[in-house]
């Protein structure tokens, strides 16, 4: 008998153990791929209406750097709006868009609001939005007009 319980045991101990290893892998697993998807979603790329509006953005502001003749526009603004494309297309190109697709989708844009006049309105609500998804977005457009 105490030979039988000796193994009886043993065996139950085999068989209990990488139940719960099997256990402790699987919550390892599981808390992995919990924190790499919360990750990757905090660090996705721009919402595709976001990305519309920053085409739109970069659009405008082409048209403003190329206003037709007759219009006034200061020319600090007009560094500005170029500025402010490239700091659309660099973060862009942070957050993983192809730069072939961006391209294109600013082509669009230029091609849907070139040879429009300047729209102050327009202008400052692509500021704000800007400034409010790009991180630091005014420092950086100021900081592309300085150089």
């Amino acid at each position: 008998y105490w030979r039988w319980n000796e193994i009886y045991f043993q065996w139950i101990n085999l068989t209990i153990k990488p139940k719960k290893k099997r256990k402790q892998i699987m919550k390892k697993i599981i808390l992995t791929l919990i924190v790499s998807l919360v990750t990757t979603i905090s660090f996705a790329e721009m919402s595709n209406a976001d990305k519309s509006k920053a085409w739109d953005c970069s659009g405008i502001y082409m048209a403003n750097y190329f206003l037709p003749v007759g219009e006034t526009f200061e020319y600090s603004m007009k560094e500005k709006s170029m500025s402010s494309v490239k700091v659309l297309k660099e973060y862009a190109l942070e957050t993983g868009i192809p730069e072939k697709d961006w391209d294109q989708g600013v082509n669009e844009a230029v091609d849907k609001y070139y040879g429009s006049k300047y729209d102050k309105a327009k202008t400052d609500e692509c500021h704000a939005f800007l400034e409010g998804m790009v991180p630091n977005g005014k420092e950086r457009v100021n900081k592309v007009v300085l150089y």
